[in-house]
């Protein structure tokens, strides 16, 4: 990686190295770096603005921390990703949730937005969606229904929580183009671990 940042070919945003990028998002992107042993395209570009960065790794970590089950929380995710087409999203969540031992049944229903068979993890899904669609003021019967499966008042606004956050970065990665691994400068190291 060179010292300078480079821009993308379709995109007016620089791709930050640690050493180009704003002295403010350093310290976010080294921890990036520590956490995943590398940095990733959306955090190289997230950079340009230390603020936006900031922000949305300190409400990805509040997110983690809700009340919502790891799996309802890739469920809601997904559920944002698809919805705003985030690519880079979808793929990088895909992955998470299958960690997370999802079958290959919900992954699919999850990505081409069908209700998974899982009638539980089916209501965040479609809870979400209500929110996002009412921006919040909820269709008469959303929270009764996703009360009835289970879920508190606390996780309808931890929904909320996770809705902001991943609106934020689907966004974002859809204004940067940042792409799910960036290419490799020798088209010989172009693989699965590329970038």
């Amino acid at each position: 990686m060179s010292a300078s940042a480079t821009t993308t070919v379709d995109h007016a945003f620089p791709v930050h190295t640690l050493d180009s990028a704003p002295p403010g998002a350093r310290r976010a992107m080294e921890a990036t770096v520590k956490h995943l042993g590398h940095l990733s395209p959306a955090v190289a570009r997230m950079a340009e603005s230390p603020e936006l960065l900031e922000g949305f790794l300190t409400l990805s970590g509040a997110f983690e921390r809700t009340t919502l089950d790891p799996l309802a929380r890739e469920v809601l995710i997904l559920a944002v990703a698809v919805r705003n087409a985030c690519h880079l999203c979808v793929e990088m969540h895909t992955a998470t949730i299958r960690a997370l031992g999802a079958d290959t049944a919900l992954i699919e229903d999850l990505r081409r937005a069908r209700p998974p068979a899982d009638a539980r993890l089916d209501a965040v899904r479609v809870f979400a969606l209500d929110v996002l669609a009412t921006a919040g003021a909820l269709s008469p019967g959303a929270l009764d229904a996703f009360l009835a499966h289970g879920y508190t008042r606390r996780n309808a606004l931890e929904v909320v929580l996770g809705i902001g956050t991943y609106t934020l970065s689907t966004f974002a990665n859809r204004m940067t183009g940042a792409p799910l691994r960036e290419p490799a400068a020798d088209p010989a190291q172009e693989g699965p671990d590329a970038g």
